[in-house]
């Protein structure tokens, strides 16, 4: 996964597929999001559960622990390593998703360029990552080094052409049941393995290399060119 994605869609509409019956306590606002062009240490919005009550919050895309200073913050986690290696056991069991319309990879074009293309569902429904972090819990206080890692896997099917690794994308149900704080962290690792969404829900199709520059935003970023 290249880091780039697109959250343009408003946070109810992603709620909305989740289907999670309490009210949703919103602190990224009502509008559409209109990030068609994020990258690393972007706060996005992400989604958390505390006791019975689904989060809506903007945190940092990035983290590290206290004690990995000399290195940059990893935006990714590998699912083969994420839930027994010592640098991401701090935030392991603090699970979250990153609600996202699609994300980008770059592959190497025949005239030596990278040629950048946008990876969506199928039936073009939100995209949920799952992710883990540090992240504020109701009644704290926001830290210096909140921010999140989006889990990884191997890349199948004709999606391996584009890019080797992918994030791994829930369908509803088991992003709930991922958002859930009594899922026990088991539960969470099988999810992670062997339960993510294959290639088969997803397609591709190439965009402007304009999506190459961070600064740049606007639906014309997603939009299929030949």
């Amino acid at each position: 996964m290249c880091g780039r994605l697109s959250q343009y869609r408003g946070i109810h509409d992603f709620v909305a597929v989740l289907s999670i019956p309490d009210a949703l306590i919103n602190h990224v606002g009502e509008a559409p999001l209109a990030r068609y062009n994020a990258a690393p240490t972007t706060a996005l919005a992400v989604l958390h559960q505390h006791e019975q009550r689904v989060y809506a919050d903007n945190l940092r895309w990035g983290w590290r622990p206290h004690w990995a200073k000399d290195r940059a913050a990893p935006i990714n986690a590998r699912v083969e390593k994420v839930a027994h290696g010592p640098f991401f056991r701090a935030i392991w069991r603090h699970r979250l998703i990153v609600p996202v319309d699609n994300w980008f990879e770059w592959v190497d074009a025949e005239d030596k360029t990278r040629q950048p293309w946008l990876i969506r569902r199928v039936d073009h429904e939100p995209v949920f990552c799952a992710a883990i972090g540090q992240f504020p819990t109701p009644g704290a206080d926001a830290r210096d080094d909140d921010g999140f890692v989006i889990i990884t896997a191997d890349s199948m099917g004709g999606m391996l052409d584009i890019h080797d690794r992918r994030p791994v994308v829930l369908n509803a149900e088991l992003a709930r049941e991922w958002l859930d704080p009594a899922t026990p962290v088991e539960r969470a690792e099988q999810m992670l393995l062997f339960e993510g969404e294959d290639a088969t829900a997803f397609e591709w199709h190439k965009v402007a290399k304009a999506v190459g520059n961070s600064r740049n935003q606007g639906p014309e970023l997603i939009a299929e060119v030949a």
